[in-house]
């Protein structure tokens, strides 16, 4: 911590309310609560003595934070994505997702997911009419010791050509999302879009956050999982395509080599997996397995 140039008196009185913050939270009954508190405050106090924040500087925060609040409603979470361009949603990732063998990777929710999104069978269609060219994907759900986990329940959610998410329209469709079921055998496939790269919401505090500081909103173009099963950790991951030039810089820091996937352009006449009439139009094609850590 930096402390040039302040005197041992000065430091003292700083150390003093440290501790005595801290203490304040002894008699908390809960263990891990106490835990978190007692860190929290430790590490604020020495954040504030580290860069030694003004108090317009202080005034700048609370504004800010009063102003991601004020986002924030039912539809849009200005919070999680601040801790999303912050890294700290990564990091939480990390640290609750230790490496298990072969287990497929995790990475970060994003404020898109929704819950009771609608039901498709195996080979169904997730797009709902959102723009973009379609995507086949498929893949095996599997465990660590490579046995096939059927009935893992597979959601899918993506923003089409556009660059928006269903939930970002006034409208109240239901598009880019689903969930589905893997067969016996732990296979699962549906149709999707063919990811493209878009913009995190940045007309709020958090894009103004991202301008200040001369970052990027971008994305690198992504398919969102959340894969559920019996006995298995939840899986909360997306796909990212290959070539993209974002991957480097994508701005909640949510890449993983391991998740990279080709994405294969098919010529519009090239036949598809199960028949499907594309009407001559170009579109791909993925593989995506999946092996789930024990819980």
């Amino acid at each position: 911590m930096s402390t040039t140039n302040i005197s041992d008196d000065q430091s003292k009185r700083e150390e003093e309310l440290v501790h005595a913050v801290i203490a304040s939270f002894e008699k908390t009954s809960n263990p891990r609560l106490r835990e978190v508190m007692q860190k929290l405050v430790q590490h604020l106090h020495n954040f504030v003595r580290d860069v030694r924040l003004g108090e317009s500087e202080w005034g700048s925060m609370i504004d800010f934070l009063t102003a991601v609040g004020h986002m924030t409603d039912e539809r849009r979470q200005e919070f999680i994505l601040l801790s999303d361009v912050l890294g700290i949603s990564m990091q939480t990732v990390a640290v609750n997702n230790e490496a298990s063998g072969s287990a497929t990777e995790a990475t970060v929710f994003g404020p898109f997911f929704v819950k009771n999104a609608p039901p498709i069978k195996i080979g169904g269609d997730i797009t709902g009419g959102a723009p973009g060219q379609l995507c086949w994907v498929e893949g095996t759900v599997r465990d660590t010791q490579g046995n096939p986990i059927g009935g893992a329940r597979i959601e899918v959610w993506e923003a089409d050509d556009d660059g928006l998410y269903d939930v970002q329209y006034a409208d109240g469709r239901v598009a880019g999302r689903a969930h589905l079921y893997a067969d016996p055998k732990g296979k699962y496939s549906f149709w999707g879009l063919t990811p493209t790269p878009y913009p995190i919401p940045h007309d709020g505090p958090v894009g103004m956050l991202l301008e200040a500081t001369g970052r990027s909103p971008m994305r690198a173009a992504h398919l969102h999982f959340m894969v559920t099963a019996l006995h298995k950790r939840k899986l909360i991951t997306h796909i990212f395509v290959a070539g993209d030039d974002l991957l480097i810089s994508d701005s909640v820091f949510g890449v993983k080599e391991s998740l990279i996937k080709h994405f294969d352009i098919q010529r519009g006449d090239t036949p598809t997996p199960d028949g499907r009439d594309v009407g001559g139009l170009p579109w791909s094609r993925t593989r995506f397995d999946i092996v789930l850590a024990p819980a």
